[in-house]
């Protein structure tokens, strides 16, 4: 980059900040501050380099007396002047389009453009042209926002061009610094969607300004009437939706509880633009912000991933930042003002003494990086602020992660970074976004299980509680069909993350079941669902992990994560307290049971001495449990575990696996190297505690050139059950001492 473009660069958001540090209408004092902030720019840059700055300052300074030119004539100019005929008027058009799209438009310039479009000065395509321009250099005024609104109650604007501004709106939406006042004009904006070309732009505009005091029984029977008339709209759906969310009495309707995009995205006219220009306005992205993501090139002719510009700065609203322009202190900007600037939230302790009274930034985007933002949305809860915030991740999403549509990967690092900030605020958080969920059924069909895996299964693994049934077609049979034509590495990545999905989904039942009373008619039905999708969940997994032994041969690395995930399941009763035990399947009980590996079976062990504690708590209580739901163990339960248990005490201690009802192939065990296998089995002839007993045989005897395993009994049998605890195996101890009452040994 030549040391011209360098200057240029460094400099424009310096008189860009200078340019919007006050909102005057009046454009003479507004010219007099630019030709004195132009002026300091200069003279600063003659002292950093006398050619090179000082050509590039005249330049700039050209260029913004050209724009000041061109505002005034817009704020002046001709009544319905059409523009083929008046080279003037094309000559101005292009260089506010220019200033626009390179460097972005100052508060003070939108607000009288957005006078000049919306009072029909112009024609239809003037004012298109100017709409499509309107780019934000920072922030807009909420005050430009009210005044443009007023002259859509003159009506001297065409129906087009009330479409192209409600879409403004919706693209600006994050970049007003203000909502208050135009939360005013409520009644307004609601009266606006009788007209049918407005409709869809008006719903989208409203579900973002919605609050809760805003919902009424009135509104509520309008939106109906218009969804009979005009029939399932997904954007009437949309805004119906989030008024039974804040107000579920008004609304007896049933609405699919289903999360999705319901508008089309509204930035595609700008977005390129908006990119570009936050990107060079906001400069580096600062250190210590421990989620940020690091800058990337953009280039408008050619769209790719910036992660940087995707999620904004955090940055209170300019109004905020009066105290600074004013020479006040923070303290003295707070005595008079109730709202705390955020850019200003620096430690917890602030958090907590401002809490009541914090600004949070225009752009939701904004709060995925910071921590303390986090734990506000988190205590607080308001509604408006997650579905804003859901909001613009859905766009996000939806319209900048492309990269799943072709094959090019060429910025699939910064696509990592953005899913990566993600993940750590719904960690951070501990739930999943909706948004999330909309985008994982779009992409999982697509995805070809390589590209952004890590982000992609943890994603999976926060995936919001839903009805197993429904979301299987569409998430875990897409996932089967990867987890089955892939490497064992990416089978153990699947258990890894379904076993962090499971912990999630029973967390989140937890704390909602503990939250209702026991007594409530309508918990039992909710209840009983969502034990049951609990279970296909469980029992989807037991599928997976009995037909990949298969196809790995049985592989003990990964009977290691298919243990890990039954390790969380026998638990579910005594740890999450809900009426719920689930045994794994044959297949992957005689498997760990016969296996060579000496930590496979005391994983089983520990496994078994859970469940044992588990079925005996639920036995206990289950009178309690009748009264609460009806999705209670079974006899079945009870006896597929006896069975598991009989199996296990014979190949561990009484020598006579398989007695009741059990066939195995006898070529099973003469290839693990047991032809006596029903008399063979036990502590020290298994297959993974033969090295133990050999062991434990030259530790006792090492004079002996020979060993015999049959010396092991008596006395010498306890010291060899105190040697096999003493190396690690804490699981098979535990087994021994619950589930074996011995009065002699073997």
């Amino acid at each position: 980059m030549s040391p011209q473009k360098r200057v240029k660069n460094s400099q424009t958001p310096k008189r860009t900040s200078r340019r919007s540090k006050s909102y005057q209408t009046t454009l003479l004092a507004w010219r007099q501050k630019e030709d004195l902030s132009n002026s300091k720019g200069i003279s600063k840059n003659e002292q950093n380099s006398p050619v090179e700055d000082f050509e590039h300052a005249d330049v700039d300074e050209q260029a913004e007396d050209t724009l000041q030119i061109a505002v005034r004539y817009f704020e002046k100019g001709p009544f319905k002047t059409s523009r083929s005929k008046d080279k003037t008027l094309e000559k101005h058009l292009k260089t506010v389009e220019n200033v626009a799209w390179k460097n972005g438009l100052a508060p003070e310039e939108i607000d009288i453009l957005l006078n000049v479009t919306l009072s029909g000065k112009f024609g239809s395509a003037v004012n298109s042209r100017i709409l499509r321009c309107m780019i934000p250099a920072t922030v807009i005024s909420e005050e430009s926002v009210v005044k443009a609104v007023s002259w859509l109650c003159v009506g001297k604007c065409c129906s087009s061009t009330k479409v192209l501004f409600y879409r403004w709106l919706v693209a600006m939406f994050d970049f007003i610094d203000h909502k208050e006042k135009i939360n005013l004009l409520y009644g307004f904006f609601f009266a606006s969607l009788q007209d049918d070309a407005l409709c869809p732009y008006v719903c989208h505009f409203l579900y973002l300004l919605t609050k809760k005091e805003n919902v009424k029984p009135f509104r509520v029977r309008k939106l109906l009437d218009l969804q009979s008339k005009m029939g399932k709209q997904p954007y009437l759906h949309a805004l119906l939706s989030l008024y039974k969310f804040f107000v579920p009495t008004l609304i007896s309707i049933s609405l699919p509880v289903k999360k999705k995009i319901y508008f089309k995205n509204s930035e595609n006219l700008w977005k390129t633009a908006l990119v570009a220009v936050r990107q060079r306005n906001q400069g580096p992205s600062p250190e210590p912000l421990k989620l940020m993501l690091g800058p990337a090139n953009v280039r408008p002719g050619k769209r790719k991933w910036n992660s940087h510009s995707l999620i904004p700065v955090l940055n209170s609203s300019s109004r905020s930042k009066e105290y600074e322009t004013k020479g006040m202190s923070l303290s003295d900007y707070l005595s008079r003002n109730r709202a705390f600037p955020v850019d200003q939230l620096k430690t917890f302790p602030q958090l907590l003494q401002n809490i009541h009274c914090l600004e949070l930034p225009s752009q939701m985007g904004a709060v995925l990086n910071s921590s303390l933002l986090l734990h506000y949305i988190n205590c607080v809860r308001d509604e408006s602020l997650l579905l804003r915030l859901y909001h613009w991740l859905s766009q996000t999403l939806q319209e900048e992660c492309i990269w799943y549509k072709v094959n090019n990967y060429e910025c699939e690092k910064e696509f990592t970074n953005f899913l990566d900030t993600i993940i750590k605020a719904e960690c951070f958080l501990q739930e999943g976004f909706y948004s999330c969920e909309a985008f994982l059924y779009k992409s999982l069909p697509l995805w070809d299980g390589f590209c952004c895996q890590s982000q992609f299964l943890q994603l999976v693994s926060w995936f919001p509680f839903s009805s197993f049934s429904e979301v299987k077609p569409f998430i875990f049979d897409r996932l089967a069909q990867l987890f089955f034509t892939s490497t064992i590495y990416f089978k153990c990545s699947v258990l890894e993350n379904l076993k962090e999905l499971l912990q999630n989904w029973l967390l989140g039942l937890s704390m909602d079941i503990h939250m209702k009373t026991v007594t409530d008619s309508s918990l039992e039905t909710t209840f009983g669902g969502s034990m049951q999708s609990v279970f296909e969940l469980i029992h989807y997994v037991g599928w997976l992990s009995t037909n990949a032994l298969r196809l790995e041969s049985n592989s003990p690395f990964l009977l290691h994560f298919v243990l890990d995930f039954y390790e969380k399941v026998c638990d579910i009763y005594m740890n999450y307290n809900l009426p719920l035990v689930v045994l794994f399947p044959p297949g992957i009980f005689y498997l760990a049971l016969l296996s060579l590996d000496s930590s496979i079976l005391n994983q089983l062990c520990y496994i078994m001495h859970r469940y044992r504690n588990n079925l005996t708590a639920a036995k206990k209580n289950e009178l309690v449990l009748k009264t609460k739901s009806e999705f209670i163990f079974s006899s079945k339960t009870y006896q597929e575990y006896n069975n598991y248990l009989t199996a296990m005490v014979g190949c561990l201690w009484t020598s006579k696996p398989f007695q009741k009802g059990s066939y195995f192939d006898p070529e099973v065990f003469k290839k693990i190297g047991i032809a006596k296998y029903k008399t063979s089995l036990n502590l020290i002839h298994h297959p993974a505690l033969l090295s133990y007993a050999v062991s434990f045989l030259l530790k006792e005897c090492p004079e002996e050139r020979t060993v015999t395993m049959s010396s092991i009994r008596g006395k010498k049998w306890n010291k060899y059950m105190d040697y096999l605890f003493s190396e690690g195996l804490q699981g098979l101890q535990l087994f021994i001492r619950s589930s074996i009452h011995h009065s002699s040994v073997p």
